[in-house]
Parts: structure tokens; sequence; C-alpha cells
């Protein structure tokens, strides 16, 4: 029988640990300015939490297809298909037991050279309603040192499917104790989101950002016009072809004054989805902490919501044998 496990990847001054269930980000530890470290992520102390409470979703990977699905069906190849309906009227980040759930084996822990490790999960056909096995790899690494680098693969068998993956991280780069984020700044690099309906699944609609809460295309406090988002952020942000690096592209930064962290991320995935913890009330975390609302942000890179039902929005599907690929890079510094 799996069991949740630990692992640690160091570099000597960034420090992540992650367990096999959801192959998830518990903790990660990098210094400030004055070389004070700090754990800038949300999470739980003991393991089983991410099997049994992890509502949240903290630090882990959520598949087979990550955001919401609309009334949870999609059709496919002439075959419709129903999901497990999760969130409201939605299927949510792959259903009720998700990639978020699961025990994944680790296949790879080199011992020297880059710190890293690979988890991997295989997805049968019909899990959690969807068509086709899928073999899904995720290897982390600390490729520099200042730098954490996620490297997600999947490859279906036998059936096409809609195949979106998404590191679901809640950042706090004050400390994930610290209070609310609505104080750092960031800036995404996008001049359109994804316009949502009441259920939170986009209109396909594809709108400018300028003269709305929603433009971070200059650096601005999260906080400065969030009263003018009901409930706050969480929206896919269609991600512009800015400056690239190793062929990823520049999706956001984020800095928190009080510790002088800066974020850096880079991606090649067509969206992200820039979420404020609005949903996060009371859980329990690390250290005895209490979460409250808005106590993390995260930035999910990802396909864009619903896309398996918009035609117009960037496709998703995967036939056997092709692979799916998804790289992030998260880069720490102080300013």
């Amino acid at each position: 029988m799996a069991k949740p496990e630990l692992f640690e990847l160091s570099n000597g001054r960034i420090t992540v640990r992650l367990t096999n269930v959801g192959a998830a980000i518990t903790s990660l530890l990098v210094p400030d300015s004055e070389g004070n470290v700090a754990d800038v992520v949300l999470g739980f102390d003991s393991l089983d939490a991410y099997v049994n409470d992890n509502a949240p979703y903290f630090g882990c990977i959520v598949g087979r297809v990550a955001n919401r699905i609309k009334d949870g069906k999609f059709t496919l190849n002439g075959v419709d298909y129903s999901l497990p309906i999760n969130n409201g009227p939605n299927s949510l980040h792959g259903g009720n037991k998700g990639f978020n759930k699961v025990f994944w084996e680790v296949i790879d822990h080199p011992d020297g050279g880059i710190p890293a490790i690979t988890f991997k999960y295989h997805s049968k056909d019909g899990e959690e309603g969807y068509p086709g096995e899928v073999t899904v790899t995720a290897t982390y690494s600390l490729p520099s040192s200042n730098s954490l680098k996620l490297e997600m693969e999947a490859t279906p068998s036998g059936k096409a499917t809609p195949i979106n993956l998404a590191q679901h991280t809640y950042w706090n780069l004050a400390g994930h104790n610290s209070g609310d984020i609505l104080g750092h700044s960031i800036q995404i690099f996008s001049h359109h989101i994804t316009p949502v309906d009441r259920n939170s699944i986009p209109t396909g609609e594809i709108a400018p950002v300028k003269n709305t809460p929603f433009d971070f295309t200059q650096e601005n406090k999260i906080g400065s016009r969030i009263d003018q988002v009901p409930g706050g952020y969480d929206h896919n942000y269609v991600l512009d072809y800015s400056e690239e690096k190793s062929g990823l592209k520049h999706v956001a930064k984020v800095k928190d004054s009080s510790s002088s962290r800066v974020l850096n991320l880079w991606s090649d995935a067509p969206g992200v989805q820039f979420y404020t913890a609005n949903y996060v009330n009371g859980v329990s975390g690390k250290e005895g902490s209490i979460y409250q609302k808005h106590a993390g942000l995260c930035l999910e890179t990802q396909g864009f919501p619903n896309a398996i039902n918009q035609p117009n929005f960037p496709n998703i599907v995967i036939q056997a044998g092709e692979r799916y690929k998804h790289t992030m890079l998260f880069e720490f510094s102080v300013e």
C-alpha cells in the first residue's frame, strides 16, 4: 500500500520539500535581503492532510484537466463524456479524486548533480470520467542557486483525451504565516483575460485588461483594486509573447516589499490563473497557523478553463501517442 512520504531538494540557498501525494510542494525555504530564511508556500504539517483535507489544493499538481469544465460535460470524437460535479455546476481540477489526491511513484531521485526528483502517475481509462490511459511525469529540479523548475509531461494511450496540468502552490513571499498578500506587488505579462460568467466559466470572449482592475501590465499592489473584483481575483490571463528565457515566456513578477523577496515565473503555457485565495477561510496550516482569505496567491500556468468546450481557445486535446509538455521556472531574488 502506498503511503505519504516526504522528499527534499536543496542547493544551499533554496530548500524545497515535496510529497508523493499529488506531487505537491509542502514547503519552500528562501532567504530575504538580510539572509533570513522563510517558508513561502502555504501547506500542512501532516502529510495525511494532503490526502484528506486539501480542499484548497495547497501545493499540488492538479489534473487530468485543471480548472473548470462547464457542467462537467464534453464531447470528443463523437462520444459524450460526463465528469464528477464538484464545484457548483462544474467539474474542477480533475474531479473528486484528481491527480492531487493520488500517490505518485518516485522514479528518479539522483544523488549528486543538480538536485532533482521525478514523480510518475498512471491514470486509467475512464478515471474520473476521462477517456484513455495517461502516463504522467513531473520532474522538480533546482537548476541554479536561485531557481526551481517543474517539467510536466503526459502521454495518452488508447484514446485521445483532454490534458491540462497545473501546479497549485499558494505563495506568500513574506512567509506562509505572515497574513494576507494584498500588500504584495504583481506584474502579469498579459494584456487580456478570458471573462467569466457567474459560475466562473469563460464566456469565450478574449477581453483587454486596459482600464479595468485586471490590468497588471505595470507592477501594482494586489490589494489596490481587489475590492472592484467581487470575491477577489480568480481569472485566466492570456499570456503575451513577451521576452523569453530558454523557450519560456515571462508570466509574472511578484514582490513583497517587507522582505524584499521577488518571484519571477516563466512558462510555456498559453494562460495563467491568477487566484488570490478567496475561498481560504480558517484553514489550519503549518506551525499552528490559521490561513484566512487572501493568505496566499496562486499563479497556475495552464490551458484556458473549459477549453474542451470552447473551439476558439487553444486546443487541450492530446492524441494517443502524442506528448503533452508544460514547463514552469520559478526564480527567486531580492530587490
